[in-house]
């Protein structure tokens, strides 16, 4: 098998002797390329940000950032990489690289001070700037540098610039000292891609085939399959393995756990689990799309997840993170369960065996513990058509992005003729798994959609799960914002019929 090798900055670097559990992160910096800095070790500042040509929706080639301190470096076998180092463009012998126009932006809009972030939003900043969509929908002026231009989108739509830039895309990225607005600023003015520029031109190209992979070093070992059936007889063999996709998870444990695997099975890019279909009775979502995949090919025909997935963490992690994944770890407070639960979705089972459909409100068993067994991978996501009409997704946290949920709550109801003719509805972080509100869901069933229906519906769901305090909330509040939710859903839905 050939040496695992990746290439950063459009130069080829042997992965060796790095250990396999080894971030992209220190990687880059035992080489020389300090720009990727770290700050938390687990994905919540962005100093890391890097870019990596992955498959695209809109072109062959979407230059997608990633959080480095997460990702394991083996992970990138054979894969493609900018650092903010290689944006800037090579001047003539002896003159200093020109600034690529993200960095200008940056520097000319007072967007930096310590500079310890800056490299960072630079490298999500120009994903942005690289994104399909956006040049398609920039304004037509959006090469205008004007202040005014700038500070007209406060007064529509405070997350997105004129010239299409969607701020979402650094809601992973923190700064202690510049303040958001001049980086903000420099976000919304940034232009659009010349033609003679080469990441740009790279777009139009498919992005590297993933390699399989082995890797051994330190007697660790990173396995990346090319197929299901190689994945699932490896894990039938190596029942020990850990299993990765983002790496969003497991990154975390890695670094601040100090955590450490004898084998390691990527399965992100295996391509029979990176299909979406949609069927006449199901939509059905492979358990290796990222959810920013998930997000842009399902473009709001789901409207439950159309209102999660921006809630969901940030921009970077969602570049990263599956459903498989956020699935497959078991955690009480994922915020996707609580949807899928509420849409009734199920999950689909593979083994060397065959496989196996199971509803998700059968999936979970314990805290962490479900009904997958060893050698199981979660092979899809399968969600039944259509879609409830009436949906909500309330996630309780501290911050609005970049959170963890203390609650999450969604709604999904059918009312014909002012009439609840079917409730579903999911709760995380009131159990020690995510669950059903079976109890919520009968005190609605059948009733009129009003208020005496919903102000007895909510005392009920304040009653359901097990709520505890802990440092995020206590088990009072959880309860409360349970009852308080269906409320406010009450309440968007008469005004919205009154409007």
């Amino acid at each position: 098998m050939v040496a695992a090798r990746i290439t950063v900055n459009g130069k080829e670097a042997a992965i060796s002797p790095a250990a396999p559990h080894t971030t992209v992160l220190d990687f880059l910096r035992d080489r020389g390329l300090t720009g990727t800095k770290e700050g938390c070790a687990e994905g919540e500042c962005g100093a890391c940000s890097v870019m990596v040509a992955r498959p695209g929706v809109n072109k062959p080639t979407d230059w997608v950032a990633v959080n480095a301190c997460l990702v394991p470096v083996a992970a990138l076998d054979g894969q493609e990489i900018i650092t903010s180092e290689g944006l800037a463009s090579a001047g003539a012998p002896g003159e200093a690289p020109a600034l690529h126009p993200v960095q200008e932006e940056m520097a000319v809009r007072g967007g930096s001070q310590c500079g310890y972030c800056t490299p960072g939003f630079v490298c999500s900043m120009a994903a942005e700037y690289y994104r399909p969509d956006r040049c398609a929908h920039a304004a037509s002026d959006s090469n205008s540098n004007s202040e005014s231009e700038s500070e007209s989108a406060i007064g529509g739509d405070s997350e997105h610039g004129p010239n299409g830039f969607d701020l979402h895309a650094l809601s992973g990225n923190l700064c202690r000292c510049t303040g958001y607005r001049p980086i903000r600023d420099a976000a919304f003015a940034i232009g659009t891609p010349t033609e003679d520029d080469p990441l740009a031109r790279r777009r139009e190209q498919l992005p590297p085939e993933p390699a399989a992979t082995r890797y051994t070093q330190d007697g660790s070992t990173f396995l990346r399959p090319s197929t299901l059936s190689d994945a699932l007889r490896l894990l039938r063999e190596r029942p020990d393995a850990v299993v990765v996709a983002g790496s969003t998870d497991w990154g975390v444990e890695v670094n601040i756990r100090s955590r450490r695997a004898n084998c390691v099975v990527a399965v992100d890019r295996l391509p029979e689990l990176r299909e979406l279909r949609t069927e006449s009775d199901c939509i059905e979502i492979g358990a290796a799309l990222t959810l920013t995949e998930i997000e842009r090919r399902l473009d709001g025909s789901v409207p439950l997840l159309a209102e999660l997935f921006p809630q969901f963490a940030s921009r970077l992690i969602r570049n990263g993170a599956t459903l498989g994944g956020n699935l497959g770890t078991g955690s009480p407070i994922g915020d996707s369960p609580p949807a899928l639960l509420a849409l009734e979705a199920s999950v689909v089972l593979a083994d060397a065996d065959g496989e196996r459909e199971v509803p998700l409100a059968d999936y979970f068993t314990g805290y962490r513990q479900s009904v997958r067994r060893p050698g199981e991978l979660i092979r899809a996501v399968r969600i039944p058509l259509p879609p409830a009409p009436v949906t909500a997704f309330h996630k309780i946290a501290k911050r609005r992005f970049d959170d963890i949920s203390s609650v999450a709550v969604a709604f999904a109801l059918d009312i014909e003729d002012g009439v609840v003719r079917k409730a579903r509805i999911g709760l995380g972080g009131v159990a020690a798994t995510p669950i059903r509100a079976l109890a919520t869901e009968a005190a609605l069933e059948g009733k009129p959609w009003a208020a005496d229906t919903v102000e007895a519906a909510s005392r009920v769901l304040r009653a359901q799960g097990t709520p505890m305090d802990d440092h995020r909330a206590s088990a009072e509040y959880r309860s409360a914002m349970l009852g308080q939710s269906l409320l406010k859903l009450y309440a968007r839905t008469t005004e919205a019929v009154s409007s």
